[in-house]
């Protein structure tokens, strides 16, 4: 039965620190229940609510619109990584990004220190979190590995073998606003959950939403809990198939309704009866905050779609002008070298020559001319990126996403009606 224990802080001798934070004394740690003991009464209308969020979120995953979604997931998922390379509050834009992450197969400059940091954190994200969707059971391992890659220059690898807390100062738990179970009971509740993980009590997203609220309750590691709770969301949508090219930009929407969140994670830490009425209102509590946070992802996931698909229509339309007036065909031949760098953009709307050759498998010259005809008709940019080395930038991809971040950044999701809350890029030119 989840419960606070008594517990009592006795400091450490330390110098150099006020009376305040010397002090020991009396503090209160949280017990969960364990999610694959607990009965669960969803209330009809959230498991209504949640079954249409649910189908509006697979609806995304069909059609051309959902290649599209896929190619530039990791920029709506990259909160994730910019964690480690924030540095008073400014983000490195999504130009800054594209450039760094192309910078891990090719020679390529102009981009920040901050910036690499988040392609590399973000390349780590996607591929660790591929691989726990693809074993058959994940396990406590699983997650320790996880955590290792999420968080390489981490001092404390391994779960979790002292106390730790949120809130307060960081001497001592006594005025923590929420003090996680003792380190003791961290491997059995971490079994559990990872047991939990593995079945299919409930949906996917309720899965999700029950999951993440655990994790974080638990607070395994002692540090960079809230980056892997944010990977695992993902892990569970992805493993239920909800999101299988994971494009649900769930955690920043989560970061943007702060307020919400945790509210609703304070809700779940009831005390007492698991059938009681405080128990069943609060975990309802938790999980309508966050199916409605997933409703909103979908929405702006979706909202996004619908531009990327009038931006590609803009693109064929310049396409076909220009090779009209060069006394070419309108549209270029399927599987032509330019055909199949258009339909990139959106993965890859940074490129060179190079990342042509290597990701088609063309000639050097096949790729030039490719990129050449694309920057003709007013689709790519020129950029130098290197010594002799020339970038083609897809402007529109990188100010759609942009954009995108700005609006999930805002309470209303419109930076018309609230500012952003977090660090966004600024708005790009002409788009406001």
């Amino acid at each position: 039965m989840a419960e606070l224990c008594e517990a009592y802080w006795d400091p450490a001798p330390a110098y150099g620190l006020v009376a305040r934070d010397r002090r020991g004394g009396a503090y209160r740690t949280y017990r969960p229940d364990r999610l694959t003991e607990r009965p669960l009464a969803v209330p009809a209308a959230l498991s209504t609510r949640a079954a249409q969020v649910e189908r509006s979120i697979r609806s995304l995953g069909t059609g051309d619109r959902a290649k599209g979604l896929a190619g530039i997931a990791r920029f709506l998922l990259r909160s994730e990584a910019i964690a480690s390379s924030m540095i008073e509050g400014i983000t490195p834009s999504p130009q800054q990004v594209a450039l760094a992450e192309l910078a891990q197969d090719e020679s390529i400059r102009g981009f920040s220190e901050q910036a690499r940091l988040v392609a590399n954190n973000i390349t780590v994200l996607r591929r660790a979190s591929r691989n726990l969707v693809d074993v058959d059971a994940v396990t406590v391992d699983d997650i320790v590995v996880l955590h290792r890659a999420l968080l390489p220059d981490e001092r404390h690898h391994g779960l979790r073998t002292v106390q730790n807390w949120i809130g307060g100062s960081n001497w001592h738990p006594l005025d923590a606003d929420f003090v996680p179970p003792p380190d003791g009971d961290v491997p059995a509740l971490m079994a559990d959950l990872v047991a939990y993980l593995n079945g299919s009590l409930h949906g996917p997203l309720l899965q999700a939403g029950l999951m993440h609220a655990q994790f974080e309750t638990i607070h395994p590691f002692t540090d960079g809990n809230g980056r892997v709770g944010r990977a695992l969301i993902h892990t569970v949508l992805s493993r239920s198939g909800l999101t299988p090219v994971a494009i649900l930009p769930l955690s920043l929407v989560l970061s943007t309704l702060s307020d919400r969140y945790v509210a609703g994670l304070s809700a779940y830490r009831y005390v007492g009866d698991t059938t009681g009425e405080t128990a069943s209102s609060g975990i309802a509590r938790w999980l309508d905050t966050f199916v409605e946070a997933a409703a909103f992802a979908a929405d702006q996931a979706g909202r996004l779609a619908v531009e990327l698909a009038d931006t590609h229509a803009d693109w064929s339309a310049r396409l076909g002008d220009h090779r009209e007036h060069s006394g070419l065909r309108t549209e270029p031949r399927a599987g032509s070298a330019t055909a199949r760098v258009l339909a990139m953009l959106p993965e890859a709307p940074i490129m060179t020559t190079r990342t042509v050759q290597r990701m088609l498998g063309v000639s050097f010259p096949a790729a030039r001319a490719a990129l050449e005809e694309l920057a003709v008709a007013g689709i790519l940019s020129r950029k130098s990126v290197d010594k002799g080395t020339t970038g083609y930038l897809a402007r529109d991809i990188l100010d759609l996403v942009g954009m995108a971040e700005r609006r999930l950044a805002s309470t209303r999701f419109d930076t018309r009606i609230a500012p952003p809350k977090r660090p966004a890029p600024a708005p790009p030119d002409g788009m406001r």
